[in-house]
């Protein structure tokens, strides 16, 4: 389904989502190289309303495929709306979505992130500002290109300083300030 078919409610999922890859990912710079993207609209946006897990995994299969037919597409967000609010639970589907990955041969092909509503770094408490680095407006399964992130890291100074950088500013920002921005995606 394209974006032009698609039904009212995962539009405004699908805006909300860009509201907050523009306000929280790109306006703090979390991701160095997400604002290129979002420009260019290569980023590319599925809604999928199931917590069936096999339904989610076929749609991840769907996902690889679609990259790898449309190098024009850079990433791809699969979002679950309403699903999975239980952050231990939707960890388990990212590891059966690490183990898709790894069954149908795209390990060093592509990379499987994950954001969510209720993000919890190891070790961090609930009210953490820097469990917002990756706090989303709906749990979300998050497909890049590897040699793309590669290519780019290449010509990035000391990119494995990203999450600290991203972990100090958001702490500096404070709770209640990534809070409010993050809910002013709604």
């Amino acid at each position: 389904m394209n974006q032009q078919q698609q039904i009212p409610e995962d539009e405004k999922i699908i805006s909300q989502t860009k509201s907050w890859l523009e306000k929280v990912v790109i306006g703090l710079n979390f991701c160095p190289f997400a604002g290129r993207e979002f420009r260019r609209g290569s980023i590319h946006y599925a809604v999928l309303n199931s917590s069936d897990r096999k339904k989610i995994l076929t749609q991840l299969a769907i996902e690889f495929q679609r990259l790898d037919e449309n190098t024009e597409i850079e990433t791809t967000l699969i979002i679950l709306p309403g699903q999975f609010n239980d952050f231990n639970n939707y960890l388990d589907l990212i590891d059966l979505c690490q183990e898709l990955l790894e069954e149908e041969d795209y390990e060093g092909i592509y990379q499987v992130a994950s954001f969510h509503p209720s993000y919890l770094f190891a070790g961090s408490g609930e009210n953490d500002a820097s469990n917002y680095t990756n706090r989303s407006p709906y749990p979300m399964i998050h497909i890049l290109r590897e040699a793309s992130i590669t290519k780019v890291l290449e010509n990035y100074p000391e990119p494995e300083s990203i999450p600290e950088r991203n972990i100090t500013l958001a702490n500096e920002k404070g709770l209640e300030v990534m809070r409010e921005l993050w809910k002013s995606c709604f």
